[in-house]
């Protein structure tokens, strides 16, 4: 965010210098490795771990008998080698004796059959049952680890809503109703926000409003209102174990891991943030995916974007290959580094992995760790320990924030929920696609952007994108149409503000909330066949979409050359009074009209650089008040230069005006 706005991290940091460690589960291996895993944690300089994500049934091994001795023991272990501990509350791993007594709190799928015990996240989040034991098993264990010095912070189950965001179960279906409810007051404004005349499908008490499962083609108004009510229910268990965490436990930072990527995500992490003391972050990259570096670029900048603009922490991440995609791809030489040094650079103060050693047994046995299975004689721990030596040297960049940002693109999981909720002019269409596109381009040409939320305040940015934001409330539309009346630029793309928050059409012309800011009227949406083109008279191309367009008060940018509507604007822009300018991209632009399109915006807005670098090297400045870091990452196969004055705090190296980054290197430079 602009550096007016600018803040801390909400909670009291739970190490001195940068975070760095992962996952620790010491409960599946005997206690001989726990004496190994302290000499290597220290030469790897580890500094915090989290502790008993999966630990419940070794607290509570049966009904009401509780046995912390393990964790005693492991607790006063870490406390004497100097490491940190973020405690987990262990409710994200149901007991098997607690299936088996209640198996009623599992949830249910969208055909109404019950999960089977044994995977990730086994409870319904309405489950009043789950939640008297899961705040019976947090209560007993903030009491008994309370004062004890290796604690450095609380840790909310683990990835809420990583396999149960959405539960089809009676008692859901009950919650649900109450909720909507409680949302809309009365059955009629219920009828009347959905829409439910159409087909005939108006209810007559709120008895009647079920959960949107099997195989109907929903309401879509039921549908996003069923998202919201998901999260909001995932939320209230977050609340209620961090009221017993902060009775108890007072002077402890509590957070939770969310799982924020391109979106939507499985619940609102937007909403969500205020909630946490320290907003935290699990972030895997896709091996196949050529942009791996330009995914966790998108992931930190959302992180920071909902943090305030503050630190963040980077809870998790992988070595090297994860465990659950088709092929799980081992990390190049080099990325392992990279990636923790592009999180840094995004504004984490920390480098957390999942896990610390790699399990022998169990669904993710052959996930990476910084302990492979190959032990500490191997390549990773090597890159491990170097990696821990790197951040000993960054130790001074803790606390400082990413600034000179000059560019926000506005990114809504409820948009994206809306999106999907409901048939659509093109199905399975992803609603970060072209978000990503577009913060690829300015990616390439070394501009930082603040992926904000839809609300934020738009003060200090000189150029607005809202990259297909389906679904915009009055005021957010309102609020970025005085942006550009006060002199702001906004790019609006297609498919935007088409739905308000009910997921009711805008009816009079796309793109609805934005037809008069931007001067223009669309008629019909006119997707193209897949992989079928278009030419525009910039001599640009553009594929999957089209409409009909007429402009009502918007100078006409691009034309299209060919097909159905040759003639018919594509770009437009309009002239705000105060100055500003709302410019409509009512196409798909291929990689290199989107480039220049980007390329004309920084120009006229003014924005350039972080600083001058060659193709491949992605370049983020971070500053306090007295000091400010550039990070230079080299993401291409061959040596890069990028303009610089200062050290390198990795090297110790001074650099003069310029510094040569060798293929997959690594520099941040204290400036002058």
């Amino acid at each position: 965010m602009v550096e007016a706005r600018q803040a801390s991290a909400r909670g009291s940091w739970p190490t001195t210098g940068l975070s760095f460690g992962g996952d620790y589960n010491p409960e599946q291996w005997p206690e001989d490795v726990w004496v190994e895993d302290m000499a290597l944690m220290r030469e790897a300089q580890v500094n915090l771990v989290t502790l008993g994500v999966f630990a419940w049934c070794r607290c509570e091994p049966r009904d009401g008998q509780f046995d912390f001795g393990w964790l005693d023991r492991m607790l006063d272990l870490l406390h004497a080698n100097g490491i940190r501990v973020d405690l987990a509350t262990p409710t994200a791993a149901v007991p098997m004796w607690l299936h088996r007594l209640h198996p009623e709190i599992l949830p249910w799928d969208e055909l109404g059959h019950p999960l089977a015990p044994g995977g990730r996240l086994g409870w319904c989040p309405s489950s009043p049952v789950y939640r008297e034991y899961s705040l019976r098993i947090v209560e007993e264990l903030a009491r008994h680890v309370a004062g004890h010095p290796a604690v450095a912070m609380w840790h909310v189950g683990n990835e809420l809503g990583g396999g149960n965001a959405r539960c089809y179960c009676p008692v859901s279906a009950d919650a649900f109703r109450h909720w909507v409810a409680d949302r809309y007051g009365t059955i009629e404004n219920v009828n009347r926000v959905w829409g439910m005349t159409f087909w005939g499908n108006s209810y007559s008490s709120f008895e009647e409003i079920v959960t949107p499962g099997g195989r109907t083609a929903h309401n879509p108004g039921h549908l996003l209102d069923f998202e919201r009510f998901s999260s909001e229910a995932l939320l209230g268990q977050y609340r209620a174990e961090a009221a017993v965490l902060r009775r108890l436990t007072p002077g402890l930072p509590v957070t939770t891991n969310f799982m924020v990527g391109f979106g939507p995500d499985v619940v609102d992490y937007a909403r969500w943030a205020p909630e946490m003391d320290i907003v935290a972050n699990d972030h895997y990259t896709y091996g196949p995916d050529p942009l791996r570096h330009q995914d966790i670029a998108f992931s930190g900048d959302r992180m920071r974007g909902i943090s305030d603009g503050g630190p963040w922490m980077l809870m998790e991440h992988a070595t090297s290959a994860a465990s659950w995609h088709p092929i799980n791809l081992a990390k190049r030489p080099g990325e392992l580094i990279r990636h923790a040094m592009a999180h840094l650079a995004r504004g984490s103060d920390s480098v957390l992995y999942f896990q610390w050693r790699a399990s022998k047994s169990g669904t993710e046995q052959f996930h990476s760790a910084m302990v492979p299975h190959a032990g500490s004689d191997s390549q990773v721990f090597r890159d491990i320990t170097r990696l821990g030596e790197h951040l000993r040297r960054l130790a001074e960049i803790r606390g400082t924030t990413v600034s000179g940002v000059r560019v926000a693109l506005l990114h809504d999981n409820e948009a994206g929920w809306a999106l999907r909720s409901g048939l659509k002019p093109v199905r399975d269409h992803s609603y970060a696609a072209t978000a990503r596109a577009i913060h690829s381009a300015l990616f390439d040409r070394a501009v930082t952007v603040d992926v904000l939320p839809a609300w934020a305040d738009l003060t200090g940015y000189a150029l607005v994108v809202v990259p297909g934001l389906f679904l915009v409330a009055d005021a957010d539309a309102q609020r970025i149409a005085g942006y550009a009346e006060a002199g702001g630029t906004v790019l609006v793309t297609w498919f935007s503000g088409i739905v308000d928050e009910h997921n009711t059409v805008r009816t009079g012309g796309y793109p609805g909330a934005f037809r008069d800011l931007l001067g223009v009227r669309g008629e019909e949406f006119q997707p193209l066949p897949e992989g079928a083109t278009v030419g525009l008279d910039t001599g640009w191309r553009a594929g999957r979409w089209t409409e009909l367009l007429r402009v009502t008060g918007a100078e006409v940018v691009a034309r299209y050359a060919d097909g159905d509507l040759a003639g018919v604007p594509a770009v437009t822009r309009r002239t705000t009074s105060g100055g500003g300018a709302g410019w409509y991209l009512a196409t798909d632009l291929d990689e290199r009209g989107l480039t220049e399109l980007v390329g004309r915006l920084l120009d006229e807005t003014g924005v350039g650089p972080v600083t001058v670098v060659a193709p491949g090297i992605e370049a983020v400045r971070r500053s306090s008040g007295t000091r400010s870091y550039l990070f230079l990452l080299n993401h291409g196969d061959t040596e890069g230069h990028a303009s610089a004055t200062g050290m390198d705090l990795l090297t110790g190296t001074r650099h003069d005006g310029q510094v040569a980054l060798p293929a997959g290197g690594v520099a941040v430079i204290r400036e002058d």
